[in-house]
């Protein structure tokens, strides 16, 4: 047998992932009971990101690994909306919609968002969990991404449905200290926590601004469960030592919101988002990744289920 450069990537990769996968297993058991009020559920739900086969397999596969539902962007075509409920029906799933604008203008990007949001939102077929909201840009002003906010707000009292704003790099509340204005100012909105981005953004496990943090995790009412770290939005093998802090304070702050959700036996919806290359670190020329991230997102899957049920 020759033993090639490509053989030793593939062995490598494999090692590692499955390293990774037994590492995670403490956090199952790592935390004390939380009681529980009549009225609490987790829901976990798988991305599409990175996923290379078509919708129905995806759906299935979800399905097959022990997933609740997916998370997966809006279909503003009429016939990707049809193959969407079709998959989702096929395979009992229930399903989170991201709804955001790309466009640098502000009304094209306001009109856009309107448009998705309002079409999740009121479909007829199947109510979905939540709205999850790529709001506003990080360069628009103040005033122009109030009007995001003031858009779903009026939405979520007219639905019913939870409709949250995601701290994510490039929208609105892409940093800590600029999230905080927005909560200060708007005590209606909720938040989708991918705090990976602001450990990024700041270069920090954000241990000078835990007011802000504090502040935050009250708005939380879904999670994007993916490790990031001071240099980067997702971590390279969460077991090696020197990401412990960073694995620490993530599954820390997750379960600060765990605790107040079961405290009033309310839901709270959990998306395992460790994502593909680029986001996965791969090695140089080939772009191999290092790990298997679907494997990786099924495992933080059943980690979180065995931590918070």
């Amino acid at each position: 047998m020759t033993y090639n450069r490509r053989t030793f990537i593939r062995n490598s990769s494999a090692a590692t992932t499955a390293l990774f996968l037994a590492s995670l297993d403490v956090f199952a058991k790592d935390v004390s009971t939380m009681s529980s009020q009549s009225g609490f559920e987790l829901k976990l739900l798988a991305t599409n990101w990175g996923f290379d086969g078509t919708l129905d397999a995806y759906c299935a596969k979800a399905k097959k690994e022990g997933y609740d539902g997916i998370e997966i962007w809006w279909p503003m075509e009429k016939k990707g909306q049809e193959e969407l409920f079709a998959a989702l029906k096929a395979h009992g799933l229930e399903v989170g919609f991201l709804c955001g604008g790309q466009q640098p203008d502000f009304s094209a990007h306001l009109a856009t968002f309107k448009a998705m949001t309002e079409g999740a939102a009121l479909n007829t077929v199947q109510r979905p969990l939540y709205l999850n909201c790529h709001s506003g840009r990080d360069y628009f002003s103040y005033d122009q991404n109030r009007a995001f906010l003031d858009h779903t707000r009026a939405l979520a009292a007219k639905t019913g449905l939870t409709i949250c704003h995601e701290t994510h790099r490039s929208r609105m509340l892409f940093a800590a200290p600029v999230a905080r204005t927005y909560i200060e100012k708007d005590p209606e909105l909720r938040i989708t926590f991918d705090v990976s981005h602001w450990c990024n953004v700041s270069e920090s496990l954000l241990q000078d601004q835990q007011p802000t943090v504090d502040m935050t995790l009250e708005r939380v009412d879904h999670i994007h469960a993916r490790i990031g770290h001071q240099e980067g939005p997702q971590v390279n093998d969460p077991r090696a030592p020197e990401w412990k802090a960073a694995v620490d304070s993530h599954f820390a702050w997750w379960d600060v919101v765990v605790a107040r959700k079961k405290k009033e036996g309310r839901r709270l919806t959990i998306l395992t988002e460790f994502g593909p290359p680029d986001y996965m670190p791969t090695l140089p020329y080939t772009r191999q990744p290092l790990g298997d991230q679907w494997a990786i997102n099924a495992h933080m899957m059943r980690v979180l289920r065995d931590r918070y049920k």
